[in-house]
């Protein structure tokens, strides 16, 4: 049974609500995890969990991520997820997502919501009719239109700075980048990385997003699977596919000196980072280098601006640069340095938003 409330302070989530609407076939979660430094922002990942408790031990992970994630990356936001339980490719719906809006807007602004995992901009729109605090919306709409061309940009910002680290030098000219998943935001990764003159290799479940890449980068390697991928001659292992992805078996057959990619909670379990400390690899966590999505679809609440937008993203270096300065500082894995950062920004700033303004 998986605590809502937490085994400790850090992850005790705020509120947590469960919504239906039989008619619909609607079954969500939305998970608020902290506040502290202004309303939950958070996508909606619509996904046929295999059951509920699944579909909720994942929203709270997704929900406390988006915290740190926020923080670090200097936005006035907190940290919230949603999750939509069904396949999207059978489920998804008008009635659907406009019943999820609902729930949306009955909780106030408390929770803004976006795109993620089975969710796309053109579906933030049916839910724009029914509430006012969704992000991601098309362009057409006045939104920011598809968030993983910055999630993409900024995990290339994190990539070059890991690099920097390791090698010597901001590039990775010359390098050999495994890319698992390139969906969303990994097939615009790989783009990135050619443009830089990396050399890459990928794997997907779906060979029509191998297929998509290879038209474009013909030179592109494929290999069968994240195993196989993991275990080839790279220098730097980036996974964009669902979490988890960094577990015992992996961790100890990878040969890569980086691991910098865009899929969340990529560690499968507390102490795999130092797992990879000890192993002399370098982790770019990756709430820090995936943040150029949320960094995209926040700017929309300021009138969205896609050059300050990137602009904002491209700071994902100097961060990323910080966190590994404070973990070999501080003798501590980058993962660690990274939430000590967050919380202390979440606890800095959100002290002051308790001054009284006496209205």
């Amino acid at each position: 049974m998986t605590d809502v409330f937490g085994p400790s302070h850090k992850d005790v989530h705020e509120q947590v609500v469960f919504c239906a609407d039989e008619q619909s076939g609607l079954r969500a979660i939305i998970a608020i995890h902290n506040t502290a430094l202004g309303p939950a922002l958070g996508g909606t990942r619509f996904y046929p969990y295999e059951s509920e408790q699944a579909a909720l031990a994942d929203v709270l992970n997704l929900a406390k991520g988006m915290a740190y994630k926020n923080a670090l990356a200097g936005l006035d936001l907190g940290g919230g997820k949603a999750v939509i339980i069904g396949d999207p490719a059978r489920d998804k719906s008008e009635p659907l997502l406009r019943a999820y809006g609902r729930f949306v807007e009955s909780l106030g602004g408390r929770y803004v919501t976006a795109c993620d995992v089975g969710t796309f901009s053109e579906d933030m729109d049916l839910i724009a009719r029914e509430t006012r605090f969704v992000t991601g919306r098309t362009l057409a709409h006045g939104g920011a239109g598809d968030s993983s061309i910055l999630t993409a940009y900024g995990v290339f910002q994190g990539m070059r700075a890991s690099a920097e680290r390791v090698f010597g030098a901001p590039t990775l000219r010359g390098r050999r980048v495994g890319v698992e998943g390139v969906g969303k935001v990994g097939h615009r990764l790989v783009e990135l990385l050619r443009e830089d003159g990396a050399d890459v290799v990928i794997c997907d479940v779906s060979e029509r997003a191998i297929e998509r890449v290879r038209r474009l980068h013909p030179e592109v390697d494929v290999v069968a699977d994240a195993r196989e991928l993991t275990g080839a001659d790279i220098d730097v292992f980036a996974p964009c596919a669902l979490g988890g992805a960094l577990d015992d078996e992996t961790v100890s057959r990878l040969r890569a000196r980086i691991v910098c990619g865009a899929a969340n909670n990529q560690l499968a379990h507390a102490g795999v980072e130092k797992q990879l400390d000890e192993r002399g690899i370098l982790y770019a966590p990756d709430y820090v280098v995936n943040s150029g999505g949320v960094i995209q679809v926040s700017d929309e609440l300021e009138g969205f601006d896609m050059e300050r937008a990137r602009a904002k993203a491209a700071r994902i270096y100097d961060t990323t640069l910080k966190i590994f300065a404070m973990a070999s500082e501080e003798g501590v894995p980058p993962a660690v340095a990274a939430d000590r950062l967050a919380e202390r920004r979440m606890s800095e700033v959100g002290r002051i938003r308790g001054i009284w303004l006496g209205r």
